[in-house]
């Protein structure tokens, strides 16, 4: 599968551009959402190939929401790596647990994203 398509769940509006001029300049589509409940508007709207999720946000988090994505059957083959400024060890086994593919921390260094994306391409 060719990642093309990504949807940024994060709740700066700081990160989200620069995360979306950093892919659009790489050559992805992207989408984004400020919270859990706009995130699961844009799955609904259109399935992308690859979720960029933050972990703080207010109401539901981005481990709650990893969780419920990778448990529903329409959306659970959708990679999920986990963007964060949470960088602790068990903060990483955490995401996984709840079915992120990978994790990456802020502030997001372009080439290590690119790679971690091509690795799930």
């Amino acid at each position: 599968m060719s990642i093309r398509n990504v949807l940024i769940v994060d709740d700066s509006k700081t990160e989200l551009m620069f995360l979306t001029d950093m892919l659009q300049s790489k050559g992805l589509s992207v989408r984004t959402a400020e919270s859990a409940e706009e995130a699961l508007k844009r799955l609904e709207e259109h399935k992308p190939d690859l979720i960029l999720m933050d972990v703080v946000m207010p109401g539901q988090n981005g481990f709650q929401l990893t969780r419920s994505i990778h448990r529903t059957p329409a959306y659970a083959e959708i990679p999920i790596i986990m963007c964060t400024s949470k960088n602790l060890e068990t903060d990483r086994v955490w995401g996984l647990r709840q079915g992120a593919k990978d994790y990456i921390t802020k502030p997001v260094n372009s080439d290590e994203l690119m790679e971690k994306i091509k690795a799930l391409g």
